[in-house]
């Protein structure tokens, strides 16, 4: 009986661990995916000048 319950809960902890580590690289692939604006040229310089609104005052 004490190793039946232990194999219940070793199989409980693995099938945790696994959706845990693939939660971990699925929400990791999904933020570079929402965050990859920051690669894209600026097209809309009209005047020439550059876009200064991205900087601090």
């Amino acid at each position: 009986m004490d190793l039946g319950i232990f194999l219940v809960g070793f199989i409980i902890f693995i099938i945790y661990v696994y959706f845990l580590i693939w939660n971990i690289f699925n929400g990791t692939k999904k933020q570079r995916e929402e965050n990859n604006y920051g690669q894209e040229a600026d097209n809309i310089d009209m005047d020439g000048m550059g876009n200064f609104n991205r900087f601090g005052n």
